[in-house]
């Protein structure tokens, strides 16, 4: 992926959730066209594409099409089959490529990486038949069982406390390839975003301080309150390697933990933009859905520059919702009274609770005043105080 690819030219997305339709977005404001392969016919992502071919992911028809309309293709979430990549790929360029895509969909490839790269992580077990699961070392429980594959915002996960647990959330999971991870003493939690190109160059993002709540991201600040500068630049470095080692084009984020005694060890990686990067188009003059752009198209990689503060807060279906379960509209004229609000909705058609139906990112000149504005937001629109 050297050639560059100029505006005009059809970007392709494999995906129709909110990440490609904000992908979609900044690759129109490029001057780019864009094509979507998701089946749902209200995708987010197919709505605000100039062609939405619906299909499966794995139908050879629709993948044909789509390498015939695009001149690049991309993903907007590691659930996409890589086997679908590797077909794209036999005609023309797929960012990020379908080896990477592998490693993420699976935890413990994932780990296993970090551990090729020298990058710590949580002691843990891959538990795939009841042998393995007998021979768990006591030392890894209390411990949090993760499937292999497919799980994400919590979904897939139970903490555990004694064998007996163990035992039982495995078989809750219907005995999936799982992972068993440790529980260490958490401070807080960071992630990196990285974008790396074809010919191996790399730049991040400010590293995002996130609180996540019941597995789902809930708030994002930046610049991060607590991390301290050394940490900062262990965990880039940390990101890099990961990013260069995969041999990685694209957009990257490596979600990292920072442990009780300040020590750093990686949690997970996703291969797409990311929930605690979407501050970045209100934050920063380059946002992370414009570098995916220029990762696939071989543009000049600009290092990304954070003009505000930030505060981002996750916007789930319960908002919709009073507690009773009637459907409510949010406060919306009120909080777009707020300095620095900037509301992002995905356009879903139904608010489900739980379910991802947009953003809000409060902006200002430093992190204190962002934080006392997000937290009237917050009050305004009934979320709980970070």
């Amino acid at each position: 992926m050297t050639a560059f690819i100029a505006p005009g030219a059809t970007l392709g997305v494999m995906g129709g959730g909110q990440l490609g339709r904000m992908f979609v977005h900044a690759a129109q404001q490029m001057g780019y066209t864009t094509a979507v392969l998701e089946a749902d016919p209200a995708s987010p992502a197919g709505g605000a594409a100039q062609r939405h071919i619906r299909a499966d992911y794995l139908d050879d028809a629709a993948l044909a099409e789509l390498s015939l309309q695009c001149a690049a293709i991309t993903t907007e979430f590691e659930n996409v089959p890589a086997a679908a990549l590797r077909r794209l790929a036999e005609q023309r360029p797929v960012a990020p490529g379908a080896d990477a895509v592998a490693v993420c969909q699976d935890r413990a490839a994932e780990k296993a990486h970090f551990v090729r790269c020298g990058v710590a992580c949580a002691p843990h077990a891959a538990i795939d038949s009841a042998t393995r699961l007998d021979a768990i070392a006591d030392d890894l429980l209390p411990g949090i069982l993760k499937t292999a594959r497919l799980g994400y915002d919590g979904k897939g996960q139970v903490r555990v406390r004694s064998r007996d647990e163990l035992a039982a959330a495995w078989a809750a999971l219907n005995q999936a390839p799982c992972l068993l991870e440790k529980l260490l003493p958490l401070a807080y939690e960071v992630s990196v975003i990285v974008a790396r190109n074809g010919a191996g160059e790399l730049v991040h993002f400010p590293l995002q301080q996130n609180l996540h709540r019941d597995g789902i991201l809930a708030v994002t600040q930046v610049p991060s309150p607590d991390l301290t500068a050394t940490v900062q630049q262990r965990a880039i470095d940390a990101a890099e390697r990961i990013a260069a080692t995969l041999g990685y084009v694209g957009v990257l984020c490596v979600e990292f933990f920072v442990l009780a005694d300040g020590s750093l060890i990686a949690n997970e990686m996703a291969p797409r933009p990311h929930n605690s990067g979407h501050y970045s188009i209100d934050a920063c003059d380059v946002s992370q859905f414009e570098l995916q752009v220029r990762c696939m198209t071989s543009a000049p990689l600009t290092t990304p520059r954070l003009h505000s503060a930030a505060v981002m807060l996750n916007l789930l279906g319960d908002l919709w919702h009073t507690q009773d379960g009637a459907s409510r509209e949010p406060p919306w004229q009120q909080v777009l009274a707020l300095p620095g609000a900037h509301l992002h909705l995905y356009g879903k058609a139904s608010a489900r609770p739980g379910r991802k139906m947009g953003h809000l990112t409060l902006t200002a000149p430093t992190l204190d005043q962002a934080r006392a504005t997000a937290l009237r937001a917050a009050a305004l629109l009934g979320l709980e105080a970070f």
